[in-house]
């Protein structure tokens, strides 16, 4: 869009500056303010010129100048004069550009006396701090904010700063004398250091040595002195009043009340105006009332050391949200990571640990007491890890309910950390037991960044957590080997189930007696594109690990209850199809409607299907799996508990589940050969499943001795390689019209 100079009408609203004649009606009118917008969101063009339509300073109407890009305001900027107002936008075309172009006005084009009025959408962005402090930006607001009388105040005081430049100009000494001060007070950090520069910036423009106070005005005519200076230094961080010793200078409080700058003879109080709903001031001792000149000098000089209150204000607040937590106040995430990038570049690494300390079961709490008594016990964890460890130790919180302890190995001590959760905690007049859980890593031994050391931590932390809660453990290169190749195989596994390389391979259950087939186990298997089988015990603790066993279990349910009805159209009526269900998919919500969904849609008989689940299964949250194994037994299905013996199941238990079948652990099996009583267990088996009235089937039979031992022990039925391996779908029918008087 071309750029275009759009001169605005005068209105009523009449300004006059210093040094400014009133304005005759005769007179002819004087040249424009020249306002130049840049922004690349034509609206914010127009709303602008719109708002300020009305806006007439001393008789001089606004005209302005648009650009759209950072580019054209560039090239605008290069052969346009007297342009007295930017209202920037900071984001355009790039993150950056408006700062980019900040730093192109005041570097390149040496331009001083304009007035730059930051402007974002963006509520949260903030120029970068250095920009703040190297630049002489007159204001910062967000557009939302930016209420038409806002904006007309914004822009009328950003003239009023331009014309007293201006005014100034011939006074060069003053005018650098400002600027200095200026880009030596941005310099600054922290609102005590910024208050006590300004005094001292002050007091240079005057040629003398610093003496007086800046204070933030209070209630009922009292101020808090932020910083002080020469004879006023034993009052910095004391509250002054009427009634107070010493009290409050009449200066200072005719400034507060009155609201604008007052200048005596032995004394100069700035008011200076701040966005915040804070009003600041100054005071400067002087040995006699400041001339014209310095008056005005002190005047520009307030405007923008109030700019520079508040852009510290803004820089601290972005500063304590960037990088400290708002609960605990204490260090974040990210002040985290550039503490450990730090440790890591020096010497102290090779002593140093990093601990992250879990809470236990705080997701629990947080549910049962309600969010804010959750916030008053993270605030009082914080505040007993702060106050009882080492003050030299990091202590930080980065993020939920996970702490940060980093420092010194010899004060990182697990014992001591898990120690101080020992002692309840107060919350709300409630007394709250609370563990943790740590995992540590030692510097020493890391070869990354702070964010890959905090990895690291968090790989121990979930060990810690899976082997013991509320105990600790350290972190080692074997276990971030392990954890690639999870995070490998998890995506390996996602595309191989997405390529069909997972099947179904069928392993024929026997009648003892008989020696014939009466049914077959579902077994998943993986070919890789390349040929090779992968392990199930690789693949299936990774696939519900990840949560895609729920998909994937889904399919093999469909699949063998759909392998079930085409070997029954074979004429295998009375063969019963096994098929494992994991943990994870049986909890799952859907687990019962997807079993449902399965048997209708498949046609599969439900008394020929038989879900087989682990003991450890049965025995986790019994109650809870025995109201929901109910519901399953609903639908005609048979239930089968595998690798029985393995577990430590409680008879009662067993009583209440209404089971259909046990299977004997192939561990069990094997031992049968081995040792004179090793049938004992298997025999064990055998007969609590005659007593409960269960069947029996033995897995992993593969010799005759074994098979032979197991039918006199009454096992009615059995599994191995003694009679066949597991085999795909198509083998598995030719196997079986291999076998003599098979099932019709």
């Amino acid at each position: 869009m071309p750029p275009t100079s759009t001169p605005i009408g005068t209105g009523q609203d009449e300004l006059v500056f210093l040094d400014e004649a009133p304005r005759q009606p005769a007179a002819a009118p004087r040249s424009a303010w020249r306002v130049m917008i840049v922004d690349d969101d034509a609206d914010v063009h127009s709303t602008t010129t719109f708002a300020l339509g009305n806006l007439d300073m001393g008789g001089r109407p606004l005209e302005f100048v648009h650009a759209y890009s950072a580019a054209e305001a560039r090239e605008l900027l290069a052969r346009e004069r007297d342009i007295a107002v930017i209202l920037l936008d900071v984001v355009m075309e790039q993150e950056h550009a408006g700062l980019h172009l900040v730093r192109h006005i005041r570097e390149t084009l040496k331009l001083a006396d304009v007035r730059i009025i930051l402007r974002t959408g963006q509520p949260g962005y903030a120029p970068e701090i250095d920009a703040i402090r190297d630049f002489d930006i007159n204001d910062y607001k967000t557009k939302s904010e930016l209420t038409r009388i806002k904006l007309y105040t914004t822009v009328t005081a950003a003239i009023r700063s331009y014309e007293q430049i201006r005014r100034l100009d011939d006074h060069r000494r003053g005018l650098n004398r400002i600027v200095e001060a200026g880009s030596a007070l941005m310099a600054l950090h922290g609102m005590r250091d910024f208050a006590a520069g300004a005094l001292v910036q002050a007091a240079a423009l005057l040629g003398q040595p610093a003496s007086g106070l800046l204070c933030v005005g209070g209630e009922g005519g009292t101020a808090q002195v932020v910083a002080a200076c020469g004879a006023w230094q034993a009052t910095e961080g004391r509250v002054l009043g009427p009634d107070t010793d010493p009290p409050m200078p009449p200066a200072l409080a005719r400034a507060l009340a009155g609201r604008c700058n007052v200048f005596g003879d032995d004394a100069v109080a700035l008011h200076l105006v701040g966005k915040a709903c804070r009003t600041f001031a100054a005071l400067l001792d002087v040995p006699c009332l400041p001339p014209e000149l310095d008056r005005k000098l002190l005047d520009v000089f307030a405007a923008n050391v109030a700019v520079g209150l508040d852009n510290v204000e803004l820089v601290s607040h972005l500063h304590d949200a960037a990088f400290y937590d708002t609960l605990s106040k204490l260090p974040n995430r990210t002040r985290v990571i550039e503490i450990l990038d730090a440790t890591l570049a020096s010497p102290a690494r090779v002593a140093a640990t990093l601990c992250l300390v879990d809470l236990d079961h705080f997701a629990e709490t947080n549910d049962a007491l309600g969010h804010a008594f959750g916030d008053g016990l993270l605030a009082a964890v914080a505040a007993r890890l702060r106050d009882s460890l080492d003050r030299q130790l990091t202590v930080a919180r980065i993020g939920g309910d996970i702490f940060c302890v980093l420092g010194d190995a010899a004060q990182v001590n697990p014992a001591a950390i898990l120690a101080l959760f020992q002692q309840p905690f107060e919350i709300e007049g409630q007394t709250v037991q609370v563990s943790a859980t740590l995992g540590l890593v030692r510097l020493a031994e890391h070869d990354g960044s702070g964010t890959d050391a905090l990895k690291d931590a968090d790989i121990a932390l979930k060990r810690a957590k899976t082997q013991q809660r509320a105990g600790h453990f350290y972190f080692t290169r074997n276990m971030g080997v392990e954890i690639r190749e999870r995070v490998r195989m998890m995506h390996a596994l996602r595309t191989a189930f997405s390529k069909h390389e997972l099947f179904l391979a069928y392993q024929p259950q026997i009648d003892l007696a008989t020696r014939r087939a009466v049914g077959a186990e579902a077994l998943l298997r993986w070919r890789a594109a390349d040929g090779r089988f992968v392990p199930p015990d690789r693949f299936i603790p990774i696939a519900e690990y990840s949560g895609l066993i729920i998909d994937i279990g889904e399919w093999v349910l469909r699949t063998a209850c759909a392998e079930l009805v085409r070997l029954r159209a074979a004429g295998h009526h009375e063969f019963t199809m096994s098929i494992n269900v994991s943990q994870v998919q049986f909890r799952h919500p859907q687990f019962l409607q997807v079993l449902r969904n399965a048997l209708a849609d498949t046609g599969a008989p439900p008394r020929h299907v038989e879900l087989e689940i682990t003991e450890s299964m049965a025995m986790e949250e019994p109650d809870t799996f025995i109201e929901m194994l109910a519901q399953v037994k609903e639908t005609g299905v048979h239930i089968a508990i595998d690798d029985f013996g393995t577990g430590f199941s409680s008879l009662s238990h067993l009583q209440r589940l209404r089971l259909d079948r046990l299977k004997i652990d192939r561990a069990f099996v094997t031992e049968i050969s081995g040792a004179s009583r090793g049938s004992s267990i298997a025999e064990m088996v055998i007969q609590l499943g005659r007593n409960l009235g269960l069947s029996v089937v033995a897995e992993g039979v593969e010799d005759e001795l074994q098979a032979r031992v197991l039918q006199q022990l009454g096992c009615p039925l059995a599994q191995g390689f003694l009679f066949a391996r597991p085999m795909a779908a198509g083998d598995l029918y030719g196997w079986l019209a291999s076998q003599p008087a098979q099932n019709a």
